[in-house]
């Protein structure tokens, strides 16, 4: 994937000094060390900072190096302004981790209180409001740390990214979508940018692509990747036509910006002009880590966007849409796995998800676009759409949205796709995600959240929360166990 960050990580021990410097600098070396038998590429900057004049040498050293994430490390109890100022002047997301103490045989002169000394750097920190990542439990062995870091890699991927983004749409939404519409002065906030096209500007290009000689090759590709279901192939050339002129729009419009997503109008009066569906199109470039939003959705497109970031995979937007039925359940789920009726629903999009996600996938026809735009006949306009049952295993579904009143909140839930035969239409999949009915009535509903929700394939879970909270939104939902109310949730309700 070439449209997410490659992390390159620089780790600068900190030092007080009232305390040996070499007992930072060996413990250093040693967490590098134990980072590299993990497989971890790190820079260690040369430069042990106990002041301000060390700080800006480690910032020189850090640049020279190309860093563009930091991992601070108090082998001691830590210089507590210097090492907050190193994070606050450093171009890229930061990670504050300290070492535990070695042995009950060297607590004197081999003591670091760096377990004290985080304390006095997250104070710090929010004197300055430098935003930092920060583990669940900071202290640890040069191991232990390396694990750490590991964590810390995929969130700082995702906040690099979304740093250097542009959300490039093509509306406006259709009507009746206003759950797709929010302000969107937060993203400015988080430093992305944001084009805004109209439907005519996409149909000025496509049409001045027509007959590009580029097509034949995409369609050849397309062919080879449908393979067997490859059931349209009349539409194929109209389709490549779209794909090379949505990637020749992101190479023309990207501009200060490295990375890019899409959020585009789909329908209806998309298939009139265009002749034909986009979906398939949106799967390919969603598959080379290129998301594309359906419905001008712009925060399903940067959620999707932090997905691929975090997995470094391929992702999807779906509809939370529709219930399993009960007889479906009892044939294929109860008894079987943990899940109550209430725990499933169907995740459905018309055909938007990559075909390296669904089990077997085949070019078709949009059936609810057939039905109000070519009625009684064969389809034309409407094909576009690859459809299959979404591959079984583990998934995080998760939301970054702003309410009406312009406040970030995010939801995290894990769960899977279950091995269940969905019989219907689209891209789509039967999920279960634990205590759902609770947690649709009292997140998605209550807190007015749209339907579209973004799909990690892998339990993501940590990392998502993670990135929300590094990006200061405050309220950030998950599914709630049994036992564990949701705020105002009616303790005597049945569910």
């Amino acid at each position: 994937m070439n449209n997410i960050p490659e992390v390159k990580l620089g780790i600068a021990a900190v030092s007080r000094d009232c305390f040996p410097m070499s007992l930072s600098a060996s413990r250093c070396e040693a967490v590098v060390k134990a980072a590299k038998e993990k497989g971890i590429d790190i820079f260690k900057c040369p430069t042990t900072i106990e002041n301000e004049n060390h700080m800006m040498q480690a910032l020189s050293e850090l640049k020279e190096a190309g860093c563009n994430a930091l991992v601070v490390y108090l082998g001691n109890f830590g210089p507590e302004t210097a090492e907050t100022l190193l994070a606050k002047y450093f171009d890229g997301p930061a990670m504050f981790v300290a070492a535990a103490e070695e042995t009950g045989d060297n607590l004197v002169g081999g003591r670091g209180d760096a377990y004290c000394g985080v304390l006095n750097a997250s104070y710090n920190l929010a004197l300055r409001n430098i935003k930092a990542y920060i583990p669940e439990y900071p202290v640890g062995t040069a191991t232990e740390v390396a694990d750490m870091i590991a964590e810390f890699i995929p969130v700082a991927r995702a906040v690099i990214g979304l740093r250097n983004l542009k959300v490039i749409t093509f509306g406006p939404r259709p009507q009746d979508f206003l759950a797709c519409n929010a302000p969107i002065k937060q993203l400015y906030n988080l430093g992305i940018e944001i084009e805004e096209n109209s439907e005519l500007d996409l149909y000025a290009a496509f049409n001045e692509h027509k007959d590009d000689a580029r097509i034949p090759e995409v369609v050849a590709d397309m062919e080879k990747e449908l393979g067997a279901g490859n059931k349209m192939p009349g539409i194929l050339p109209r389709l490549a036509q779209l794909e090379i002129t949505l990637l020749d729009w992101m190479e023309q419009h990207k501009g200060s910006r490295k990375y890019v997503v899409f959020a585009n109008k789909c329908w209806p009066s998309f298939q009139t002009q265009f002749g034909c569906v986009p979906c398939y199109v949106n799967s390919r470039l969603t598959a080379r880590g290129i998301p594309v939003s359906c419905e001008v959705d712009i925060y399903g497109a940067v959620s999707e966007y932090i997905g691929t970031c975090i997995s470094g995979d391929v992702v999807t937007l779906l509809d939370i849409n529709n219930t399993v039925p009960a007889d479906m359940y009892n044939e294929s789920i109860k008894g079987k796995y943990d899940y109550t009726l209430k725990d499933t629903f169907m995740g459905f999009h018309c055909g938007n998800t990559a075909s390296c996600r669904l089990t077997s996938s085949t070019m078709k026809y949009q059936l609810i676009m057939h039905r109000g735009l070519e009625p009684d006949k064969e389809p034309d306009i409407t094909r576009g759409t690859l459809e299959g049952d979404i591959i079984p295993g583990d998934i995080t579904f998760f939301r970054l949205q702003s309410t009406a009143d312009a406040n970030l909140r995010a939801y995290v839930a894990q769960g899977e796709v279950l091995p269940v035969a969905t019989r219907s239409f689209g891209g789509i999949g039967v999920f279960a995600i634990p205590e759902m009915g609770r947690f649709y009535r009292n997140v998605l509903v209550k807190k007015n959240y749209p339907h579209h929700g973004a799909v990690a394939f892998g339990h993501y879970g940590k990392a998502i929360f993670d990135v929300m909270k590094y990006l200061g939104v405050e309220d950030v939902e998950f599914n709630r166990p049994k036992g564990m109310l949701y705020d105002g949730e009616n303790p005597y309700a049945k569910y």
